[in-house]
């Protein structure tokens, strides 16, 4: 019998706004008071991987386009939001090698002057825009020589791309404007952690909807059979570039957020390693899942930074031992990953979402599948033990029979009757007589 339940569409939106005003309100609460930094820590960044995987998802795992990419994409986010914002009496300190640098004004200045604090949040936001769009061209001109690689190929040239764009950064003919290879800092910052999660939900919000709509279908045809959805009408080009300035286009929202939650840029960072990275987030999620790559996102950035830190400084979860030391973290934390791709080959979530109906069956059918789980597993353990008895009694049939062809053929006995052979033709008519 059926126990599960289906909510009323208008219960599954009264609830979904319940929990987002909650998570808000306790996030604003925990930082504004002082709360554990670490947990800050986590969910600032956190949710800005958590909108990075999501990007990197809406490409990789619903178009099925292998970039490697992401990182030069924040790259050019970060600068592009840190470059405006800069104030103005802090541009001689921080451009000091290139005489205060070419842009000597700050977006955040000019509104806040003529709006107050509106237009300081104003100010924040028109630049993170400017940094999406600004990524979202670079994309697109990227895409038109690129988007026609496949595969490997794909994954080569986007890399290779991100490696320009980092080491273009760095060039000191362009130093009045990025800085060069010196350090990017003094720019506005948010001052709550509420703030990342906000612009991040709403992003991961509009990739969620641009899924679920006629492109998204679009999109997961092209990753399932390339033949069959251009068969079908689909401009396989013009989606696939769609998909990929969609995707770096929140790439560079992302970066922005990342350069206010570090406070100072370099391009350093932005190497292949923060790449593998978002795509180990995208892994681990699931590909083809935007819950899987948010859960995937805050357990990562959990771990790194906070859950396994003890087992650099010598003492963990109140164990002392000489094994932690520094860097033994990284160790712990792989190994943790290979048993989650060996054990959950799909991920977390594989390529199923969040869904209120899923969430409170699941709680519903709680006890009776812990009450049923001794009888299923010792089904299971049955089957297994079953199957093991059935290929080892097909071996010994097999070997029983090699040893009977073996002495059927030292004997000298046919293995088989030949088919009677005949010295003549037989010729029917039409009607077969």
């Amino acid at each position: 019998m059926n126990n599960n339940i289906t909510l009323k569409k208008q219960t599954k939106t009264i609830l979904s706004i319940a929990a987002i005003a909650a998570i808000l309100v306790l996030v604003y609460l925990t930082d504004d008071m002082g709360g554990n930094p670490m947990l800050i820590t986590v969910i600032e960044k956190g949710a800005v991987y958590a909108l990075v995987a999501a990007s990197m998802n809406l490409l990789n795992g619903f178009t099925g386009l292998f970039s490697l990419g992401q990182a030069g994409f924040m790259l050019i986010g970060a600068y592009s939001y840190a470059i405006f914002t800069i104030p103005k009496n802090s541009h001689a300190a921080v451009y000091q090698y290139f005489d205060g640098g070419a842009i000597q004004w700050s977006i955040v200045e000019i509104l806040e002057s003529k709006m107050g604090i509106f237009g300081h949040y104003l100010g924040m936001l028109i630049p993170m825009i400017f940094a999406g769009l600004f990524v979202a061209l670079i994309a697109y001109l990227i895409g038109i020589p690129v988007l026609r690689l496949k595969s490997d190929y794909l994954a080569i040239a986007t890399l290779g791309f991100a490696e320009i764009l980092r080491a273009f950064f760095q060039w000191n003919t362009l130093g009045p404007i990025t800085n060069a290879s010196n350090v990017l800092r003094k720019y506005t910052v948010y001052n709550n952690a509420v703030f990342p999660v906000i612009i991040a939900g709403l992003c991961i919000a509009f990739i969620v909807l641009l899924i679920n709509s006629t492109y998204g279908r679009a999109f997961r045809a092209i990753r399932d059979d390339e033949i069959a959805a251009e068969a079908m009408g689909v401009n396989l080009f013009k989606h696939k570039e769609l998909a990929f300035v969609i995707s770096s286009f929140f790439a560079g929202i992302g970066g922005a957020l990342l350069a206010m939650f570090q406070t100072t840029i370099n391009a350093t960072p932005f190497a292949t390693t923060m790449t593998y990275e978002i795509l180990l987030m995208v892994v681990i999620g699931g590909i083809g899942s935007i819950t899987g790559s948010v859960i995937a996102a805050f357990l990562f950035t959990a771990c790194s930074e906070w859950w396994l830190r003890g087992l650099d400084s010598g003492t963990w979860l109140g164990i002392t031992s000489p094994l932690f030391r520094a860097g033994f973290r990284k160790v712990v934390f792989a190994v943790i990953i290979m048993l989650i791709v060996l054990f959950a080959a799909q991920g977390i979530m594989g390529t199923k979402e969040f869904s209120w109906d899923g969430f409170i069956n699941w709680f519903r059918n709680l006890p009776a599948n812990l009450k049923a789980w001794p009888e299923k597993h010792k089904a299971k353990s049955e089957a297994k033990k079953n199957e093991k008895a059935a290929v080892k009694a097909a071996k010994i049939k097999a070997k029983e029979d090699k040893k009977n062809s073996e002495a059927k053929r030292a004997s000298g006995e046919k293995l088989f009757t030949p088919l009677e052979t005949f010295d003549h033709v037989v010729v029917f008519d039409k009607e077969g007589k």
